[in-house]
């Protein structure tokens, strides 16, 4: 390469494996090609009706024309299984909250840009905006009486300074004034260098009018939830030292009447998702004591309406429950945990008594295969149900509906069906591999291309996951698909640190990360050239944000890849706990140093610190917005090789955060020039790639 920093359309001009896969008579390809990413639609938040006859979901779809994920709001008749859109065509909407009596629907949109919350009436059609917000609401949630809608809002603060400026003279050009930053936190991923000010709690009319804010101060507030129809309860740390404290919160009860705020938790640890029972008696809410580890489970916990008489809910339980949900009489709880790469939804009685309802949640992650998906309860007697997202391995997520009992279940859309049943898809095979560094038992997923044979002459991408507590699963991901459309056996792995496999699975990396995860993915990609899935002289390691870090790692430690994409990667995790949106964090719980004090604790762990060691031809990749890895750590990594002679590429994303595949045409820009990478280093490539030079 002659150029050392490529735009992002670069390799991807000269990418031309997908050429070769092309039929001669003109046909269109068979394969899962870079355009199909445009012609995937996938379901999120499914809300049953209060009396479990309809289902409304966000139908999510990818415009051509703005190249956005746009999402419309389509009802499911449980009783006909008729399946229609609720607004008009171009209404992108979001967020559907039903009225507790089911006459009215609140959701999200936006007119003109600007963000509304509005309300439907079910058997008019007719909606209207609750209010005008000066910013965007969030978080909104019916009264019990349904005649209040709480919401969050931030509110901007007083711009802290030293000097007034001068004002210049009428006509004059004047540079914009100097910034005063006096907080810890002063920038975010996806939000940039924030406004001074803090999100807060508002009540508006259900019939619509002025927004009265109902808390207030300096720390951010959220999270609202109705206890009563005059009492709200909200989460967050208005502690003086919040700052230094990044994982505290607590729950607190505000009345409406004197907007009077109290703590009904107080603990050295997180409470927060206050959700009340449907009589107001019993909170249910989730927490942990801190122990200044860099992951801590949650723990279920129930108390009185007025905050006494505090208990934990099945403190035996394995997983990490969230997104509760009472039954309509207020004796179950049901929630949301990880299991082995899947969601499941459990029930839980107030004795602590779980029985698991549903499993199989997931397929809302549309490029890489995370478990994301989520549910909603609602009816009562023979028409409680709950409705949820169901993924699977050949196309994205799908409504479903199960009956609390956890019988009948059913697939209630094909929201594919006019594409992917006439593509040749990969196949999902699920693996455990036994890891070679303690013999624990590693759970992965191998993608197979359409003409797979195991006769060891496939190429194979190792594809990592970020977070790095986060969990891979058997699901539909536009990348992955991609990777396999164009011959790559590709492999995805949930290494120690994953979650989903109990506390003490993630917690293997605490204060050893990236530590052992190399094993356990050299292992995997050792049984699969066991297996003869791959050749290999034709192995790639690729991976985002964790697993950026992740793939940095692996080239510091072994030449056995022939190139290697680390993307949005952690480097340096001085420069990390010192600048990232997270430092404060990384710093207290990840390292539990201070990196003035003990530079080493953090540089023994830090890929820049063996970056002479690596002689894999590795692209970086990062976007240029993004404030949770920025784009200075694969900077230092670029650079570093480049001073070593290692082939290096250097790519930035415009206007593009920590999620730098947004948008379908970056996904597909990120997937190509990967594999643009990738082509221009295979072996079984040399010399016919020269246009890529």
């Amino acid at each position: 390469m002659t150029k050392h920093f490529l735009v992002l359309a670069g390799l991807t001009a000269a990418f031309a494996m997908g050429a070769a896969l092309a039929k001669e008579d003109g046909a269109p390809s068979k394969r899962f090609t870079a355009e199909r990413v445009f012609d995937m639609e996938y379901a999120t938040g499914p809300q049953v009706s209060p009396d479990g006859r309809t289902i409304v979901y966000v139908r999510h779809s990818m415009d051509k024309m703005t190249d956005r994920d746009t999402g419309h709001l389509w009802t499911i008749d449980l009783e006909t299984d008729a399946h229609r859109p609720l607004l008009g065509a171009g209404s992108g909407a979001g967020a559907p909250r039903w009225s507790p009596d089911g006459s009215r629907l609140l959701y999200t949109t936006a007119t003109d840009g600007k963000p509304e919350l509005r309300v439907m009436y079910m058997d008019t059609g007719l909606t209207y905006s609750l209010s005008q917000f000066p910013k965007p609401p969030g978080a909104a949630t019916w009264s019990p009486d349904g005649k209040s809608i709480a919401f969050t809002m931030f509110v901007p603060g007083e711009k802290p300074g030293f000097a007034k400026p001068l004002t210049p003279p009428e006509g004059a050009k004047w540079a914009d004034p100097v910034k005063v930053i006096d907080d810890l936190t002063f920038r975010f991923d996806g939000a940039g260098y924030l406004e001074d000010g803090a999100t807060q709690v508002f009540v508006v009319p259900a019939d619509g009018g002025t927004p009265r804010q109902v808390t207030y101060g300096d720390a951010d507030i959220g999270q609202p939830a109705w206890l009563d129809n005059n009492t709200l309860l909200v989460s967050g740390n208005t502690a003086e030292d919040r700052d230094d404290d990044p994982n505290e919160s607590e729950i607190y009860a505000v009345k409406l009447s004197d907007l009077s705020i109290r703590p009904l938790t107080d603990r050295n640890g997180p409470d927060y998702s206050p959700t009340p029972s449907p009589d107001g008696k019993t909170i249910a809410y989730l927490g942990y004591d801190d122990e200044l580890k860099a992951y801590q489970q949650n723990h279920l916990y129930v108390m009185d309406g007025d905050g006494r008489n505090s208990r934990e809910l099945a403190a035996d339980f394995a997983g990490s429950p969230s997104n509760m949900s009472w039954s309509d009489d207020g004796k179950t709880l049901y929630f949301l945990f990880e299991e082995h790469g899947v969601l499941s939804v459990s029930s839980v009685d107030l004795r602590g008594r779980i029985s698991e309802v549903v499993t199989g949640l997931g397929g809302a992650s549309i490029g890489r295969p995370y478990a994301d998906g989520s549910y909603s309860v609602g009816g009562s007697g023979r028409h409680a149900k709950i409705a949820y997202t169901a993924g699977f391995t050949d196309r994205p997520a799908e409504v479903a509906v199960v009956g609390t009992n956890g019988k009948n279940a059913k697939v209630l859309t094909d929201l594919n069906a006019d594409v992917l049943p006439y593509l040749d898809m990969a196949r999902i095979e699920e693996l455990k591999i036994t890891s070679s560094h303690d013999g624990q038992e590693i759970e992965a997923w191998v993608a197979l291309p359409p003409d797979f044979k195991a006769d060891g002459s496939f190429p194979l991408i190792l594809e990592i996951h970020g977070g790095p507590f986060a969990m891979y699963g058997p699901f539909f991901a536009s990348e992955i698909q991609r990777y396999a459309a164009e011959g790559y056996v590709t492999v995805y792995v949930n290494p120690r640190g994953s979650t989903g496999y109990g506390e003490a699975f993630a917690q293997e990396i605490d204060l050893a990360y990236p530590g052992h995860d190399y094993d356990d993915l050299m292992s995997v990609v050792d049984d699969l050239v066991a297996r003869n899935y791959a050749d290999p002289q034709r192995l790639f390691v690729t991976g985002g944000s964790g697993g950026g870090i992740l793939t940095a790692w692996i080239v510091t430690k072994t030449d056995r890849f022939a190139a290697a994409a680390a993307v949005k990667p952690v480097i340096n995790w001085m420069t990390m706990a010192l600048s990232a949106d997270i430092g404060q964090f990384v710093r207290k719980y990840w390292v539990r140093e201070d990196p003035w004090s003990n530079p080493e604790a953090f540089l023994e762990r830090s890929p820049i610190s063996y970056v002479d060691k690596v002689v894999t031809p590795t692209l970086v990749m990062v976007g240029e917005e993004d404030w949770r890895t920025p784009a200075w750590e694969a900077e230092q990594f670029y650079t570093g090789l480049k001073m070593n002679g290692v082939d290096t590429a250097y790519i930035r994303v415009p206007d593009s955060p920590h999620h730098i595949a947004g948008r379908p045409s970056l996904l597909i820009a990120k997937t190509d020039n990967i594999m643009g990478w990738f082509a221009k280093y295979d072996p079984a490539k040399q010399g016919k790639n020269d246009d890529t030079e």
